[in-house]
């Protein structure tokens, strides 16, 4: 079993920068691939970003394409998401999630990841 622990979320207005990070228990963090998601009050569970466990490949949704950052750091079992240029619309809970049954595959799907953290809360005002 994996725990997720994230951290980093806040308050901030539009066009400002933060980093969420994401720590993870368990001996095995550098094999597991990493996602980011969000998800917005009304609204379904959004893809933001992923990286495999070796690192070399990122993914990264449309809307935060050029503006986040997706990197890892498996000394640390962490992964870290560098938010930049934020927006209103960036606005809502922030969940990191773990894939330790397969890598690769449909990375901006819900499906492939079966640990989930708790959740930080990230505000944008305008």
């Amino acid at each position: 079993q994996v725990q997720l622990v994230e951290s980093g979320g806040g308050l901030v207005q539009a066009g400002d920068s933060l980093r969420l990070s994401c720590a993870a228990s368990g001996r095995t963090f550098s094999t597991y691939d990493m996602g980011w998601f969000r998800q917005a009050p009304g609204k379904e569970r959004e893809f933001v970003a992923a990286m495999t466990f070796s690192g070399y490949n990122t993914y990264y949704a449309d809307p935060v394409k050029g503006r986040f950052t997706i990197s890892r750091d498996n000394a640390k079992n962490t992964v870290y998401l560098q938010m930049n240029s934020l927006k209103p619309e960036d606005t809502g809970v922030y969940y990191c999630a773990v894939s330790t049954r397969f890598t690769g595959g449909r990375m901006w799907s819900t499906e492939k990841y079966d640990y989930w953290g708790q959740g930080t809360q990230v505000t944008v005002s305008s």
